[in-house]
């Protein structure tokens, strides 16, 4: 049986067009997939990520079971409300799932993991946590709104609760600050400004239409991917997985190798990989000639290895085709794409096109 955010009735009643997603059904759009990601770029759009899962890690040693847990170290979260990036690994250092966690304080934080991976991360969560003295309590009664862009703090904080809405115009990037069940946190997945707001789930669809009341775009899956793609921010399921580790992901940078002390899960696997220094690269395509990227497609080198591109599609901001892919660590500045059986010429970048607006090519 397919799942259904709290907002369902109030995407059909735009007339959304709905698909299944992860066992999930979501809009993927409400009309034009473009002109949703230029309002994101350029004013403001909003996203119904209800179908994430919230966590709630509590107890005496919830510090030390994070720092058990994740890839990155939690030990770095020393102002109240601040978040954090992180892989969860298993033992082969392969890839559970990414997530963000928020320092409430010593004893509390809040993770947001992925929808698919909903089922697994509870799992694991659980089995990891029996040596540690902390509860896992999911919040299944909360709903959550992404409201990204420029404009994203003007139209949101007048609608929220008087204390919060002042709050939450002063906090810094990746950071959060709450109200009761109200949580408002200052990220996203979009490469722009705005807040991804936690808030129970009978307030969530008036809270939806006040912010259309105010401007702010109802925005589907499918901007959701142009727009992540073009800001460089991997997808679980596409980019990594758990036959995937960090490394060979693009997403070194999310590990806390230091202090040296700190025995993560999956940190002598990824250790062993590390010292191999054989391991696959994580790299930006940018189509040369004609064509559109895809998942999947092949990656030619210029001594004839081999490598595959992992997300792929067309750039509204750019109006290029891009990708990320995975391919050999000796990749030069250009490669060839085998594209239904030609192969295209496309240039070798970071795998970060767009942020802020602007163009970072």
């Amino acid at each position: 049986m397919t799942n259904k955010t709290i907002l369902n009735s109030a995407h059909r009643e735009l007339g959304a067009r709905m698909v299944d997603f992860g066992g999930w059904d979501m809009p993927v759009n409400y009309g034009s997939q473009i002109d949703e990601h230029h309002y994101v770029r350029q004013s403001v759009g909003m996203f119904d990520v209800s179908h994430m899962t919230v966590v709630d890690i509590n107890g005496l040693e919830a510090k030390a079971y994070l720092q058990h847990l994740l890839a990155n170290d939690v030990a770095k979260l020393t102002r109240q409300g601040k978040a954090l990036y992180s892989c969860m690994l298993n033992e082969k250092a392969g890839i559970i799932d990414d997530l963000i966690v928020y320092f409430l304080d010593e004893q509390n934080y809040r993770l947001v993991v992925n929808a698919s991976t909903r089922d697994k991360d509870i799992a694991w969560l659980e089995q990891q946590a029996e040596d540690f003295d902390v509860t896992i309590n999911e919040k299944p009664t909360l709903a959550m709104i992404a409201v990204q862009g420029p404009k994203a703090r003007q139209k949101v904080c007048p609608l929220l609760p008087e204390r919060l809405g002042l709050a939450a115009a002063e906090i810094k990037p990746f950071s959060a600050c709450w109200h009761g069940e109200w949580f408002v946190g200052r990220t996203g997945y979009t490469g722009e400004d705005g807040f991804e707001i936690i808030l129970p789930e009978d307030k969530a669809e008036g809270f939806w239409k006040q912010l259309i009341s105010v401007g702010v775009h109802p925005c589907g899956l499918g901007a959701r991917d142009t727009l992540r793609l073009e800001a460089g921010m991997n997808l679980y399921g596409q980019d990594m997985d758990e036959s995937k580790h960090p490394i060979e992901s693009g997403l070194n940078w999310t590990v806390a190798w230091e202090p040296g002390v700190r025995n993560f899960v999956g940190k002598q696997a990824l250790l062993s990989i590390k010292e191999q220094a054989n391991s696959d690269k994580f790299v930006g395509l940018i189509l040369e000639d004609k064509g559109v990227l895809r998942g999947h497609q092949t990656v030619v080198l210029d001594d004839g290895s081999r490598g595959e591109i992992t997300s792929g599609g067309y750039s509204p901001t750019m109006e290029r085709s891009i990708a990320f892919a995975r391919v050999p660590a000796n990749i030069g500045k250009t490669c060839k794409i085998d594209i239904r059986g030609k192969l295209k010429v496309a240039r070798v970048v970071k795998p970060c096109f767009v942020r802020r607006g602007e163009v970072q090519i």
